[in-house]
């Protein structure tokens, strides 16, 4: 079986018998946040004040920093088209099958663009996380997707010969 075959029929178990056999189990979180920084628990954005501070939540919760925040005008790549439904799903539970949907078209459309072996396993490592729920580390996992596109797509414009670029 191919790692395509595999990952096509992955995509289409249902959802949500995935979702209550596999519960991601929690542990209490140290979160040091900088002064000013932003973060976001279970739905609710809220500023750290002026001083570093050090949290520790105690139950699950879905929690993002600032920095994995993802506005939908930024899902401008095809990695960045994966991450931001599965970020939805962790932040917004009440919405998940629109959000499953589009994570599993975006996942199917890049990884039939894509022959990067290891571009591929981590393509179903994500799929993986998603299927059971883990959606933060299916975050985490997703941002090496950015790297191996920035990898691809960008390029040195003086590294273009001056005839090469006239055309």
């Amino acid at each position: 079986m191919r790692l395509l075959d595999f990952e096509e029929n992955f995509l289409t178990l249902d959802f949500l018998e995935w979702r209550h056999l596999h519960r991601e189990s929690w542990m209490p979180l140290k979160l040091s946040l900088k002064p000013g920084e932003k973060f976001v628990i279970n739905g609710a954005v809220l500023t750290n004040g002026e001083k570093r501070a050090c949290l520790i939540v105690q139950n699950k919760a879905c929690l993002l920093r600032e920095k994995d925040i993802m506005q939908p005008e930024e899902a401008t790549t095809p990695a960045r088209r994966i991450y931001l439904p599965i970020m939805m799903m962790y932040l917004d539970g009440d919405g998940n099958d629109q959000y499953y949907n589009d994570f599993a078209l975006r996942m199917t459309e890049f990884m039939s663009a894509i022959k990067d072996r290891n571009a591929l396993v981590t393509c179903v490592e994500i799929s993986r996380e998603v299927m059971s729920g883990s959606y933060y580390r299916a975050l985490m996992q997703c941002r090496k997707l950015f790297e191996f596109e920035r990898e691809r797509l960008s390029y040195d414009p003086q590294s273009i010969s001056k005839h090469a670029a006239n055309y």
